[in-house]
């Protein structure tokens, strides 16, 4: 994907600088949603709720996790609200968004964004490569002549290679070979059957398909291969560093892109939480000459108050 294939950030309200008031800042991720308020630059409420990702969870229950964050962080007077989300690929998307938050902030400009954007400013960069590698995974960045591009962020139907979900529904492959080869569980099956309230894995099949289980579900199972890959297991090993490799890739393909050698930065749960996976990266990234790489350090609504300061 060229820059030309992505669509700018929607942007609702006054195109003038923005007026007194608290600046919101929106991560709206797979599994959660972070909101927190800014006045005079300074964070002075930071809450979180359930996912407002209408990819993830229904337009319903992404309205009602929002009216009760905003319930926690809104009130007086909102001058803007920045909000970055996964699967924002479109003006319908990101225009779907703004008018699930609007109600809560009337009067407010409000911008929505792909949530790589946050990254990348969370990272003090305003030019750079921004991956995300969390619930879902996906890459993004800017060049110096302003030119965008981005690799991944197909869903998990597509793609999501390297993310939480891809780890979790290779435990769930990983299990279920076991099986047909006639091996007994090991240390990974065994703690993701007793994850998923099952005693044998056939019975993973079922509930991998089941409406009761989503994307949400089997990303939280990601912690099962982590925890087994710092334990010893091999194959849980190998699925880390194949991760890492998976979202070095993706990195890959946007500096290409735009013709740059870094910075990267690497966000988002996994990102930042599993050394395993960051080490694979790094060396991924140093083995194709990119060594300007970073693990972002702050959470990306941080971002936010230098994308504002950026917009005018």
């Amino acid at each position: 994907m060229t820059h030309s294939d992505i669509p700018p950030a929607a942007d609702s309200g006054p195109s003038s600088t923005t007026a007194a008031g608290a600046v919101i800042g929106l991560d709206i991720g797979g599994t959660k949603t972070r909101g927190v308020r800014f006045e005079d630059g300074r964070a002075v409420a930071d809450e979180s709720v359930g996912s407002s990702n209408v990819q993830n969870v229904s337009r319903e229950e992404a309205a009602l996790h929002l009216a009760e964050l905003f319930a926690r962080i809104g009130g007086g007077t909102v001058a803007q609200v920045y909000a970055g989300a996964g699967g924002i690929d479109t003006d319908a998307d990101a225009a779907a968004l703004t008018a699930l938050i609007a109600p809560h902030v009337p009067g407010a400009r409000i911008t929505v964004v792909h949530d790589s954007r946050l990254l990348l400013a969370a990272g003090g960069a305003s030019t750079g490569v921004a991956v995300i590698g969390g619930t879902g995974s996906a890459a993004w960045g800017r060049n110096s002549r302003g030119e965008e591009a981005r690799a991944g962020g197909w869903g998990y139907l597509l793609g999501d290679e390297g993310s939480g979900y891809w780890l979790g529904r290779e435990a769930v492959r990983h299990s279920l070979r076991r099986m047909n080869q006639g091996l007994a569980p090991d240390e990974l099956t065994t703690a993701l059957l007793a994850s998923c309230g099952v005693a044998d894995p056939n019975k993973l099949i079922a509930l991998f398909h089941s409406p009761d289980t989503g994307r949400r579900y089997w990303a939280e199972r990601a912690r099962l291969v982590v925890d087994a890959a710092a334990a010893g297991h091999t194959a849980s090993r190998e699925l880390v560093d194949q991760a890492g490799r998976d979202l070095a890739a993706l990195a890959l393909q946007t500096v290409r892109q735009l013709g740059i050698d870094g910075p990267v930065i690497l966000g988002s749960g996994l990102g930042m939480n599993v050394p395993r996976l960051q080490e694979s990266f790094r060396s991924t990234l140093a083995a194709a000459g990119i060594t300007d790489v970073r693990v972002l350090d702050r959470d990306p609504v941080f971002g936010v108050l230098q994308l504002v300061a950026e917009q005018g």
